[in-house]
């Protein structure tokens, strides 16, 4: 099909011989795998640019990849990791660093592990990847948004390029759809394609937040102080509901409403659990109880207990021998920051602890070394920076192809698995796309 610009001016679209729909980061890949190839590739998608997820992304540094060892690498994937591993074999963090060399974007290890392009942005290497994909013969489709499958098997899509919009329908020889899971919808990522294949009878998993913040419920005056803070070298602990125990040394950030940032990212997936577990467990009582004179509707969801040690690096009695120094004249908060703690720590003192126990040095010293804060819930989808959810693994062949349609395949954060931040997501994306992309080869041949 011709590309966008082409469109407004022509009448008739050409019929690519693969169609993907979906312009990021897994669309991309998809499409260049196969241009390669010598296969007519056309990009769809509904935005008026592409890749807007990826330069959201990297807006605060593009973190390509990691550059740990490859088990503890594919670790990360949790119960996936078996399937996604088979995906990384394509495309392993090594190989995503050589394609990005390739493109004429150098990277770096950082002091975490974590592998940036040398310039911290997406855009460069956006650019550079677009000029490739055009250099290839890939068509871009813009403002075109996917409406599903007539009832004679075409793609059909809404061009909003025109005024009023038109209908456009084609039948590829394959589809690749990359479409993403379902937050940040103003960049495109809106999950609206799950209604479409369910209706073709494609099982899915329910989207849920992943790698986003969690409510806590600050009182106004912390709020209002302190939004927006890190809480630096902070080591975060909980059990889960079933009974196993996380832990998470790193940094968090203070939101208006609870806390986010990389610790928390790296949590959010079995607290997200034990929450849902919690509350299930909460609905499940009040239901067995609704008889009774003492339920009572309305009640407030469960909150789960997160533990923060705010000094990981002293002992208990290191603490104790700094906080039980001779106070004298000093306001107790000159005292606490002339013993070591900042204005952040402080404020979560006061959040937990009343005036006389904040007066009681041991008590202070063993709050430090375990924090408690009432997890009350995961912030809205739209927030998470991605997440988990969408088609079943058990749904797709080991090329990615949707078993119940045959040469339409899934790739990217479309598919029902999870991971932290850290440059698993992307990794594991751009190599699911490349897998997608060798099964539209051999269903093509």
């Amino acid at each position: 099909m011709i590309n966008a610009r082409e469109q407004q001016h022509d009448g008739e679209a050409l019929t690519p011989t693969v169609a993907i729909i979906g312009a990021g980061p897994a669309g991309l890949m998809a499409a260049e795998c196969l241009a390669k190839q010598g296969v007519l590739v056309t990009v769809f998608d509904a935005m008026p640019s592409a890749g807007r997820k990826l330069l959201q992304a990297g807006r605060g540094g593009l973190n390509l990849t990691h550059s740990e060892a490859y088990d503890q690498f594919v670790s990360r994937y949790g119960d996936q990791s078996d399937v996604v591993n088979t995906w990384l074999h394509t495309l392993d963090a090594n190989g995503l660093r050589q394609w990005a060399s390739e493109l004429g974007i150098e990277t770096f290890i950082g002091s975490s592990g974590r592998v940036y392009p040398t310039s911290m942005q997406a855009a460069p290497l956006l650019r550079a990847w677009l000029t490739r994909l055009r250099g290839l013969g890939v068509q871009f489709a813009m403002r075109h948004r996917w409406q599903g499958w007539s009832a004679q098997g075409e793609l059909r899509f809404l061009d909003q390029h025109h005024t009023p919009a038109r209908d456009v329908s084609l039948t590829p020889n394959a589809t690749v759809l990359a479409l993403g899971g379902a937050s940040w919808a103003r960049l495109g990522s809106n999950g609206l394609w799950a209604e479409l294949l369910s209706q073709r009878g494609v099982a899915l998993a329910p989207f849920k937040p992943s790698n986003g913040g969690f409510n806590v419920g600050w009182s106004s005056v912390f709020a209002q102080k302190f939004a927006g803070q890190p809480i630096k070298n902070v080591a975060l602990s909980f059990t889960d509901h079933a009974g196993k125990a996380w832990h998470k040394l790193g940094e968090a950030m203070i939101t208006q409403h609870g806390l986010e940032g990389s610790a928390i990212y790296a949590l959010s997936a079995p607290l997200r659990e034990s929450l849902l577990a919690l509350n299930k467990h909460q609905d499940s009582n009040l239901n067995s109880n609704s008889s009774s004179s003492s339920s009572q509707p309305g009640l407030v969801n469960a909150s789960l207990p997160l533990w923060l040690d705010l000094m990981p690096d002293k002992s208990p009695a290191q603490l104790q021998a700094q906080l039980l120094k001779p106070r004298g004249k000093q306001s107790l908060s000159s005292f606490l920051k002339r013993a070591g703690l900042n204005p952040v720590q402080i404020g979560l003192l006061r959040e937990v602890l009343t005036s006389h126990q904040l007066n009681d040095m041991p008590t202070v010293a063993r709050t430090l070394k375990a924090l408690p804060l009432p997890i009350l819930s995961p912030r809205p989808m739209d927030e998470a920076i991605s997440t988990a959810g969408g088609v079943l693994l058990s749904e797709l062949t080991e090329h990615l192809m949707l078993k119940h349609c045959p040469g339409v395949f899934c790739t990217g954060e479309m598919l029902d698995w999870e991971v932290p931040t850290g440059g698993y997501l992307l990794t594991a994306v751009l190599a699911s796309a490349q897998v997608a992309a060798q099964g539209v080869l051999e269903h093509l041949n």
